[in-house]
């Protein structure tokens, strides 16, 4: 199947961001709070009263957002998180390690048997109600009880935000030189990530958190082989985007994160 004009609609109608401002983290956690909070009730609000939903790891993190061109809303988001060994625990330790480190059993690809240098989480990925062409595992016709109205050829390209997604984190931490990405997924979303050739490797065993989760990671070396070739100008359009406004960003996080 040839993904090229899938691909050229996408990166045309989203924009791939860092939410680097107070303004534009607010996007983010409004975004959580809507899935985490209010659609799937998996955390209480961080704060009720303006809808967020945000933890004590977001001020080390480094937030992307994909925002839809047209509308202007918040389709999807992501943050990464990196080891502090020198921060207060459980900050030192990465968000998995905090709720499901008994649960992680690779004699190898543990996080405390690496260098944290080497590696990072990506987690928090959420995909808005109306950006998604399934819901609590079932297809969803038309437009998902939203206000904002889509054409179907514009829908299509919904498809690809979770790989999108998935795709900005990497980007952000291959900029960073990590060459190992954990993170904790239902079973349903590394299949579909090997179907845009990220082949993870599972690394813990199942436990119950908001439904049974396991931990994975994925290497330098499998996602740089791995990967669909077709998706390349897609994770080259990522990167670009990305890396120009961490190299711009006056955050602090983004300055310590990348040393400058």
């Amino acid at each position: 199947m040839d993904l090229q004009p899938l691909l050229a609609r996408f990166m045309n109608e989203f924009s791939f961001m860092i939410a680097s401002d107070d303004r534009q983290k607010r996007r983010v956690y409004r975004l959580r709070h809507d899935i985490y909070c209010a659609e799937l009730i998996y955390e209480p609000p961080s704060d009720p009263v303006n809808k967020l939903e945000y933890d004590g790891y977001d001020d080390r993190a480094i937030h992307c957002l994909i925002e839809h061109r047209r509308t202007g809303v918040t389709a999807a988001c992501t943050r990464i998180v990196l080891p502090l060994p020198d921060a207060k625990p459980p900050f030192d330790r990465l968000p998995m390690e905090s709720y499901g480190g008994r649960s992680l059993t690779h004699p190898e690809l543990h996080p405390q048997r690496l260098p944290p240098a080497d590696y990072y989480e990506i987690s928090r990925l959420a995909v808005a109600r109306a950006f998604r062409t399934r819901l609590h595992g079932k297809e969803v016709p038309g437009i998902c009880d939203t206000p904002l109205k889509f054409t179907d050829k514009e829908r299509e390209t919904f498809s690809m935000l979770v790989s999108g997604l998935f795709i900005s984190g990497y980007a952000l931490g291959r900029r960073l030189d990590k060459s190992i990405a954990f993170a904790m997924m239902e079973p349903r979303l590394p299949r579909l990530l090997s179907m845009s050739g990220f082949h993870f490797t599972k690394v813990g065993d199942a436990i119950d958190f908001h439904g049974r989760r396991s931990a994975y990671c994925i290497t330098r070396e499998q996602a740089e082989a791995g990967m669909n070739r077709q998706l390349i100008p897609l994770y080259e359009h990522i990167r670009d985007q990305l890396e120009a406004q961490l190299i711009s960003s006056d955050d602090q996080t983004h300055r310590v994160a990348m040393n400058l």
